[in-house]
């Protein structure tokens, strides 16, 4: 059999899984092969999964069936988080020619090649979660005007509706050197925008031990990083992806403040408004820290976004929990909610308990929180009408549109004008539209110019 040379890509869940993606098409465009499109027929489809979402088997399951249905005599080839966890449930998919889980996923070439001379279907390459001991860098490349880099992979810490340590195993860290040489490649590639990505990014250097004043620093962490990245020339924003609040430090806050690179935008998990469901989750930090960080960040920065993950039905949230959570948010400065409907993950302590909370009422309390989720949008937004902020443009998935981000996340979108995607321009943000997004128009002078 000749050794097929086109590859496809489907990649599902986070930042993270994206460069990890890019850097697998890397791999494979060394190595003669060329990437085509999803629909384009591939001789190797890569499907790169994720486990954080309550459909990942279905999901998985759809993909292969596209896949199939436009190369009938493609090889499937399944990695990422959801391969770790469940390698022989993804095996016995139909059409599925390769399990690859976290230690293996970046020797998929090798494995590949075994391909040709296995006759059987699923064949199931993972390994234990503790063999995926080694950072390997990735960062995506795409659509030219913003890069997804990963610092930093595996998560140490415990929480007990988490099964991300089981799927990429303990934290690790890229050097700062290595970091930074990436950022150069990717300014080089024309992108303007990078947004750092990882498991726990605060944890960088291990420096959570630091901060928790359990061991003294012996290596760079966070702060160290950006401050390095921040001299980066060629690029114009540095974004960060997420960062847990117990890492998220005044030095961080106080950094990205001062900043001409680093965007006014923070993400920070909270979970639950509630001491004791985050002591059930085993999360580091009482609410009171969160919002001393969320103060911070506006005391010091009062245009910057906040987006917050929570989770609704986390097993003994009563509805004086949800409705403390529901109080705390709303009176929380922040402007945007992602959330969560809780899922139970097997191997986790969670999902041992007994007092789940009936699926139904999770429903309701999600509805609950993602209609506060776009009040705080809105009003964030309303804050900028009648003003003037830059935006990155990029192609929009509308025809004969293009959209991009203020530095502070407010989307606008604008008709289409070729010279300017991928470009930085100031904008006058004017109202907000019935479908909540911001109208803008081209600022004087840009059109001047």
């Amino acid at each position: 059999m000749a050794t097929p040379r086109s590859v496809a890509f489907y990649t599902l869940g986070c930042k993270l899984n994206y460069s990890e993606t890019s850097s697998i098409g890397r791999l494979f465009e060394e190595a003669g092969y060329s990437e085509v499109g999803f629909k384009d027929g591939a001789d190797i489809y890569v499907i790169n999964t994720c486990s954080v979402t309550d459909f990942a088997d279905k999901k998985c399951r759809q993909i292969v069936r596209r896949a199939l249905k436009c190369s009938p005599d493609a090889k499937v080839v399944v990695v990422g988080c959801y391969a770790q966890l469940k390698p022989e449930e993804i095996s016995e998919i139909e059409g599925v020619d390769l399990v690859l889980g976290a230690a293996e996923k970046f020797r998929i070439l090798d494995y590949v090649e075994e391909l040709s001379k296995a006759p059987g279907k699923g064949m199931v390459r993972a390994g234990e979660v503790k063999e995926a001991n080694e950072f390997v860098n990735a960062f995506s490349f795409g659509d030219r005007t913003r890069s997804f880099l990963k610092v930093q992979d595996g998560c140490d810490y415990k929480c007990t509706f988490c099964t991300i340590p089981l799927a990429r195993g303990r934290s690790r860290s890229d050097t700062v050197e290595s970091v930074v040489a990436n950022a150069h490649r990717i300014a080089e590639m024309g992108v303007k925008e990078i947004v750092l990505t990882g498991v726990n990014i605060g944890d960088f250097g291990n420096g959570t031990e630091v901060i928790e004043g359990v061991r003294p620093k012996k290596e760079a962490m966070f702060i160290d990083l950006i401050r390095e990245l921040d001299k980066v020339e060629g690029i114009d924003r540095f974004r960060i992806s997420s960062i847990e609040p117990n890492l998220c430090t005044d030095e961080v806050i106080e950094f990205v403040a001062q900043s001409d690179r680093f965007v006014p935008h923070f993400h920070m998990p909270l979970q639950s408004g509630n001491n004791k469901q985050l002591r059930e989750m085993r999360r580091r930090y009482k609410r009171e820290l969160y919002a001393d960080r969320v103060a911070k960040i506006k005391a010091l920065m009062p245009h910057c976004c906040i987006g917050v993950d929570v989770i609704v039905g986390f097993p003994g949230e009563t509805e004086e929990d949800f409705l403390e959570t529901y109080r705390f948010l709303n009176e929380l400065d922040i402007s945007y909610l992602h959330v969560f409907t809780y899922s139970e993950r097997p191997n986790t302590p969670a999902y041992e308990r007994t007092d789940h909370v009936d699926m139904e009422e999770r429903r309701r309390r999600n509805k609950m929180l993602t209609i506060l989720s776009e009040k705080k949008r809105r009003y964030f937004y309303e804050q900028f009408t009648g003003t003037d902020r830059t935006v990155l443009f990029e192609q929009s998935k509308e025809p004969g549109l293009m959209s991009g981000f203020t530095d502070n996340y407010v989307r606008v979108s604008l008709p289409l004008q070729e010279e300017l995607l991928n470009t930085m321009a100031p904008v006058h943000l004017h109202h907000i539209n019935e479908e909540g997004a911001v109208e803008a128009t081209l600022s004087a002078a840009t059109v001047a110019n």
